[in-house]
């Protein structure tokens, strides 16, 4: 059995940094959110895609999500299928009359898709504004609360982190793995 490790939370909490760096440390490919490189690829404006476009756009990335864990057995994930789920409600797509909405729900919200789902907590870096994400704090907070909310639901093993430096981070994240005991003697590489 592989490892699949995802890294959850708001944008600006240091998940694609904390997940590149345990990618890196575990020699696992590393997952990459996919929103993130929608916005820097230069892709139509969020505002513009309206509600229906907007919509297509998180199907497709959380289909993209999909194939590319079932191409690795083992991988460090920019984002859980759970953060998919929260958005699908954040963003109110979620409608009992569209005949993709309980398929998507159930396949985001499934449980067991991760051995370890890591919750990035808000709040402890500052928030940048980078042109890509919102630098409103509310509404990423109200953003993390969702995932936060939706991991601890459906993840059937969540660890909330508590290091702030990155390589305090991903030795806290090798620890918890350490103590997994299907994983623990795989995970011991060095």
């Amino acid at each position: 059995m592989g490892q699949r490790i995802a890294i959850s939370g708001s944008a600006g909490v240091g998940k694609s940094t904390l997940a590149r760096a345990l990618a890196a440390e575990l020699g696992f490919p590393y997952l990459p959110e996919g929103m993130r490189e929608y916005l820097e690829s230069g892709g139509p404006d969020l505002h513009t895609l309206g509600h229906d476009g907007m919509r297509r756009l998180v199907a497709r990335l959380w289909a993209e999500r999909q194939e590319a864990e079932a191409r690795h057995p083992s991988f460090v994930a920019d984002r859980a299928s759970y953060d998919f789920a929260a958005f699908w409600l954040y963003y109110r797509f979620a409608d009992p009359h569209e005949p993709d909405t309980v398929p998507y729900l159930e396949a985001t919200m499934a449980p067991g898709r991760y051995e370890l789902v890591v919750l990035v907590p808000y709040g402890r870096l500052p928030l940048v504004a980078d042109g890509v994400r919102s630098s409103n704090p509310w509404v990423q907070l109200h953003t993390h609360l969702l995932i936060e909310g939706m991991v601890r639901r459906c993840a059937e093993r969540v660890h909330a982190l508590e290091a702030v430096a990155l390589d305090e981070r991903v030795a806290e994240v090798q620890a918890v793995l350490m103590r997994i005991p299907t994983l623990g003697a795989s995970t011991d590489r060095r």
